[in-house]
């Protein structure tokens, strides 16, 4: 019962979704609530469209990026990951990891995580970003709910 219920606020709050109904056969559409309203999702993915992704696991809250060299440095590549500990926009809910990739010319490679700017500035971005995004929803929201309610205009029907 505990995890039915564990399962059900994860769906309400978008970090889910349900299979077991299409698996039984269900013909319904089935009931998806994926990423699209969690902005630092959006955010990351949206920074990160430069390099292909081989992890991409909202429900784990991870993306990983495959190995990717820019070809300025053909025996460096970098691989990123980014981990969200939380669905909130703040500082301590990201998690950005960096691994660095030097292979000789035999093929035999060392990788190590390094710390570098990229990590900090890749943050900072996706924080932007979804801060940016989050403010966007917040003022179509706000306007919606001022057509409903004050009508087309912005002056009130008595």
């Amino acid at each position: 019962m505990i995890i039915k219920l564990k399962r059900e606020k994860n769906i309400r709050e978008g970090r889910g979704f349900r299979v077991m109904g299409m698996i039984e056969g269900n013909k319904g559409g089935g009931n998806f609530q994926f990423a699209s309203s969690n902005e630092m999702w959006r955010a990351s993915l949206d920074l990160l469209d430069f390099t292909p992704l081989s992890n991409v696991d909202y429900s784990g809250g991870i993306i990983t990026t495959d190995w990717y060299n820019e070809g300025t440095a053909s025996e460096e590549s970098i691989k990123i990951t980014i981990r969200f500990l939380s669905n909130e926009i703040r500082a301590d809910a990201v998690k950005v990891i960096v691994h660095k990739r030097i292979c000789n010319k035999s093929q035999r490679c060392r990788t190590k995580k390094i710390r570098s700017a990229l990590e900090v500035e890749l943050k900072n971005s996706i924080l932007r970003v979804a801060t940016l995004m989050q403010k966007k929803q917040w003022d179509a929201n706000a306007e919606k709910a001022q057509k409903k309610y004050w009508g087309a205009s912005s002056e009130r029907k008595n």
